[in-house]
């Protein structure tokens, strides 16, 4: 199996990393930065994964994921497989999505890396 490289950003902290295939989870998906109680919080925190595992759709992307990756996988051109995903602070979203992803990819037999680009950042206040 391939391996997969996946990076979790934010949009307010740059670009968007180079990337075979990228999620932007900005406009579709609730922000759990809404929430006081978790906007100080970061993907690190099992309250910020359930409130972003429970938003509608996020389970089905995560899993439609993997498919995407497996047909890049199979395409003629061997090598690593480089999925980012992004919101727009890069602490609750994109790293919970991309650590679902990495999570999926491992079981179905590929060697998934995750790095949390922002995830450390100062929290953007909007």
């Amino acid at each position: 199996m391939s391996a997969v490289e996946i990076v979790s950003f934010g949009y307010l902290h740059g670009a968007p990393p180079p990337a075979h295939l990228t999620l932007d989870l900005r406009h579709h998906f609730r922000d759990p930065h809404v929430s006081p109680e978790l906007r100080y919080m970061t993907a690190h925190d099992k309250a910020v994964r359930d409130a972003v595992l429970d938003t509608s759709g996020i389970t089905n992307l995560a899993e439609a994921t993997v498919y995407a990756v497996a047909a890049f996988a199979v395409g003629p051109s061997a090598g690593t497989v480089t999925v980012a995903v992004g919101c727009a602070g890069g602490r609750h979203r994109a790293p919970t999505v991309a650590m679902a992803v990495a999570d999926l990819l491992t079981r179905a037999g590929y060697t998934a890396a995750v790095d949390h680009r922002d995830i450390g950042e100062p929290v953007i206040q909007r």
